[in-house]
């Protein structure tokens, strides 16, 4: 099974697909607050939601010997307070990948391979991709919730002007963009991000960009 990008193979670099989903060390099973930051408001019309289920679409591209790569595929989040499950998929919607993680462990099996597991989830998916892969992150990115580089906490709110993005960069180096926002009926009547992009610069890959498209939140 190969997931394409130029030079893709369906082994580690696979999985590269996987996001999951920005480097926080192990999960986040924390809420952050909502203290003001730039763009964003100093309270939020919704609340962190421990319980939620995303699916949706991403790409990536990142660098590999002096090489540019990209990937896409979609996904699965599921989370509840004390655990955070993903599911890559690739174009065809073949299962390439899952990560499981919970308090002090986290498990990353690949098609045909033994499970690998250990403490921090963003080390496991480093060497697992070969590029990082910020799932703690993601746990409160995809709902807009995040901690700037000065160590605030925020939401981010969709702008008045929809043309706008509403951009942050965190303490470990990612800048996050929310591009666009789902329909308030669609989420429980509080609009939640639907297009987020991330990049950073990383020593092991390069400039490394992420896209990410949530189709539907339950």
């Amino acid at each position: 099974m190969t997931l394409y990008g130029r030079g893709w193979r369906a082994s580690a670099s696979a999985l590269a697909l996987g996001f999951a989903l920005l480097g926080a060390g192990c999960a986040n099973l924390t809420p952050p607050g909502v203290n003001a930051g730039a763009g964003m408001q100093t309270q939020s019309p919704r609340a962190y939601r421990q319980d939620i289920v995303l699916e949706g679409r991403l790409s990536l591209r990142y660098q590999q010997n002096q090489e540019d790569r990209s990937v896409h595929g979609s996904f699965v989040w599921t989370q509840t307070a004390g655990q955070t499950s993903i599911r890559l998929l690739s174009p065809l919607g073949q299962t390439i990948a899952l990560i499981d993680v919970r308090p002090g462990i986290a498990t990353l099996t690949q098609s045909g391979q033994a499970p690998r597991s250990a403490a921090n989830v963003d080390e496991l998916t480093a060497q697992a991709l070969g590029w990082p892969l910020p799932i703690a992150g993601l746990r409160d990115w995809l709902q807009g919730f995040a901690t700037d580089a000065a160590g605030k906490a925020f939401v981010a709110q969709a702008p008045a002007n929809g043309d706008d993005a509403v951009a942050v960069k965190t303490q470990d180096g990612w800048r996050i963009q929310y591009l666009n926002w789902q329909a308030a009926a669609a989420t429980g009547g509080a609009g939640m991000p639907k297009r987020i992009d991330l990049d950073r610069y990383t020593e092991q890959a390069g400039q490394v960009a992420i896209r990410i498209v949530i189709d539907k939140t339950s």
